[in-house]
């Protein structure tokens, strides 16, 4: 078996594995050379998404050599103009042809660096070659698969690139994931007819996320919108960023006809509006996120959902959705503010109707018994991360208690506690003493003095379940106690342990 891989008879498992390593640059250079077929699957992973990279833009010219002889001989003498001798060989690889992620703000940046890297002229130059460019993807037989879609306000798409759609609808035919960005007034109608073309060629999106709602936008806009919306056979996702917008246009309603296929809803920075009632009636969705939302918007949703992200001011309505997720609710963020009110309330609901949270991350909580009480009544708790405030009306011994009590009870299903913040440090050691849970991977804001790294020590050898610390100042490790810690648990930057919602 290892030799038919090894040989390329497996392309399918190869490609998989290849693919693992779409986010490693050096891996897949290194894969390439193996032999024809793992330098076949390398190249087209490392082309797929090249404007997104940290590479240094002068790939871009690797593209010139598969534009038609007219449109070469054109930019040959266009570059020669301006001083540039640039020579267009040929290439092993058709390497637009690989192309699957395009968002064309990046493709602006990278065009732009390599002119300034090139010493040419800026506007006039960097929008000639968008436009060939964009053309040629079109034209080589590439298909999108996430398409993101913001322009500058100089940038026009040339006449050209939407008859060469027209003639090339294979270009947006799998497009799964649509993403929309900041708009400028001078592009909407470059806008509104890659609206028209996406809604004529594609109805796999699967994923619509709109980064920005501008409610003053040219309504041809969202009549585009919804006509894309419609048009698609499952959407599962749908994200929309409001800037405080009340007005949507008949966008959201439009979801009605995804009822049957939404599972995924993210909000951000929305006002009420009617139009919000349409989710209600989504009875497969799964998960909510909102953020930074009207109150009377969370009123209004009828939740039921096992994944819920919510971060607001007021949140006087969550014990109601709460009571209404009850025992479906599996995953739960909390993001508090300072002058929330109902902590203890709160407590109570989720205590009370979601015993089978398996997820729970709550964000500027006290420390408090009701919350010892509630951890200690979730015992199918998996995942915990917990950032608390300060403390500073209770005294320190009865808090040393209030800790020991916390640690003794966490669930004996526990695999994963993020304890962020810096309250919590002094109290860190008494933690790991009276610890029992399985944990696999613990995150901590510092490692910076004996008492601590001796009771980690002691918890290691006493679990022997735990693999992983994660620890904020991690650059700031103390390196001989790196060295000692080490010997039973390895220590690395919280980020590449981080577990999230």
């Amino acid at each position: 078996m290892a030799s038919k891989i090894h040989i390329g008879y497996m392309p399918e498992l190869m490609e998989n594995i290849l693919n693992n390593l779409n986010n490693e640059i050096s891996s897949l250079y290194s894969c390439a050379p193996v032999n024809r077929h793992w330098c076949k699957m390398a190249v087209a992973i490392l082309w797929q998404d090249p404007f997104s990279s940290d590479r240094r833009p002068l790939f871009i010219s690797k593209y010139f050599s598969s534009l038609g002889e007219d449109e070469k001989f054109i930019l040959k003498a266009y570059l020669e103009e301006r001083g540039i001798n640039e020579e267009f060989s040929n290439t092993l690889f058709d390497y637009a042809r690989f192309l699957k992620i395009l968002e064309i703000w990046r493709l602006e940046i990278k065009v732009r660096k390599w002119i300034i890297d090139s010493k040419l002229l800026y506007y006039t130059e960097m929008y000639h070659i968008i436009n060939l460019l964009f053309k040629l993807f079109i034209k080589s037989g590439a298909t999108l698969h996430k398409l993101i879609l913001g322009f500058s306000q100089f940038l026009e798409l040339k006449p050209e690139i939407f008859y060469t759609l027209e003639e090339n609808k294979q270009f947006f035919l799998r497009i799964q994931h649509l993403s929309l960005d900041i708009l400028s007034d001078d592009n909407i109608e470059n806008t509104i007819i890659l609206f028209k073309a996406l809604a004529k060629s594609t109805t796999k999106i699967s994923t619509i996320e709109i980064n920005y709602f501008d409610s003053d936008c040219e309504p041809q806009i969202f009549h585009a919108l919804i006509y894309i919306i419609k048009s698609q056979e499952q959407l599962r996702l749908f994200s929309l960023a409001g800037d405080d917008s009340t007005e949507f246009h008949g966008v959201i309603s439009a979801l009605e006809s995804q009822k049957n296929s939404l599972q995924e809803v993210i909000l951000r920075y929305c006002n009420f509006s009617a139009e919000f009632e349409v989710f209600n009636n989504c009875k497969n969705l799964e998960t909510l996120r909102i953020g930074y939302c009207a109150t009377k918007l969370l009123k209004l949703l009828d939740y039921k959902v096992s994944t819920l992200d919510v971060v607001n001011k007021h949140m006087q309505s969550m014990a109601l959705i709460f009571e209404k997720s009850g025992i479906l609710l599996q995953r739960l963020k909390l993001g508090l503010y300072d002058e929330f009110q109902d902590e203890m309330l709160l407590l109570e609901a989720l205590k009370s109707f979601c015993p089978n949270i398996t997820y729970l991350s709550i964000h500027r909580i006290r420390f408090s018994p009701q919350l010892v009480e509630l951890i200690g009544n979730l015992q199918k708790l998996q995942f915990l991360t917990l950032w608390f405030d300060e403390v500073y009306d209770i005294h320190e011994e009865v808090l040393k208690i209030q800790v020991i009590q916390f640690s003794e009870i966490l669930p004996l299903t526990l695999q994963y506690f993020n304890l962020g913040g810096i309250w919590f440090e002094p109290f860190t050691d008494i933690l790991f003493n009276h610890c029992n849970a399985p944990l696999k991977k613990m995150i901590i804001y510092r490692l910076n003095n004996k008492r601590i790294s001796k009771a980690l020590v002691e918890f290691c050898m006493r679990n022997k379940t735990l693999n992983y610390v994660g620890v904020h100042e991690y650059l700031n490790l103390d390196a001989n106690t790196k060295k000692e810690v080490e010997t039973y648990v390895e220590l690395v930057p919280y980020e590449s342990i981080f577990v999230d919602c």
